[in-house]
């Protein structure tokens, strides 16, 4: 005689054969999933500190096709100091005010905006000064790339080869507006009329 506890386990039901195959790769995704915690960071937009008599301020805001906010976009620029030079030595994000990496974050809030605290930089040569601006979000597989051209610079512009190959109002979607003292204004239009004019890369 047993007693329950001496009782032979019931067996465990088994898995059809189809479900029993060698397991395989994990499917692929085109997007995701992303863990962004480590992604924007504190000081990520201040490329120089607000101290610098020659900084400047960049506002603008990620909108998509239909013109409405984006408000998970991350936007990235590059750029050269204010002598034109692009630097070579790495940066830091602690923003400590040493050196100039060129380099600024920006998560967008919820309204699309972002911001950036950086210098003007120098003109590359005979061509125009321009900050470089990556775009990263949902619905891209890849980041978009474009630029920001300052409207003070008119006369130079035409020397540029990018915008020389440019409709007017093709080029206008590259150009920065005059927002206040030293503060200048730039939306991204994804896609839509008045899409931002992105480049191959």
């Amino acid at each position: 005689m047993t007693t329950p506890a001496q009782a032979a386990p019931a067996e465990a039901p088994q898995a059809p054969a189809a479900a029993r195959t060698t397991p395989g790769l994990t499917p692929s995704q085109t997007v995701g999933p992303f863990f962004g915690y480590a992604l924007p960071y504190a000081s990520g937009p201040e490329v120089v500190p607000g101290w610098r008599a020659d900084a400047i301020t960049v506002r603008g805001r990620v909108l998509d096709g239909a013109g409405d906010p984006v408000p998970d976009a991350l936007v990235e620029i590059w750029q050269a100091d204010e002598t034109g030079e692009v630097p070579a030595r790495p940066g830091a994000i602690e923003r400590a005010g040493h050196g100039f990496s060129g380099f600024g974050r920006c998560g967008t809030d919820p309204a699309g905006g972002f911001w950036f605290r950086t210098v003007k930089p120098g003109a590359p040569g005979a061509g125009a000064p321009y900050i470089a601006v990556l775009v990263f979000a949902r619905g891209l597989l890849k980041p978009v790339a474009t630029r920001l051209y300052f409207p003070e610079d008119a006369a130079s512009h035409a020397a540029e080869p990018l915008l020389a190959e440019l409709p007017e109002d093709r080029r206008a979607t590259l150009v920065a507006e005059p927002a206040g003292d030293r503060e200048y204004r730039f939306d991204v239009r994804l896609q839509g009329e008045r899409e931002t004019v992105f480049l191959a890369f």
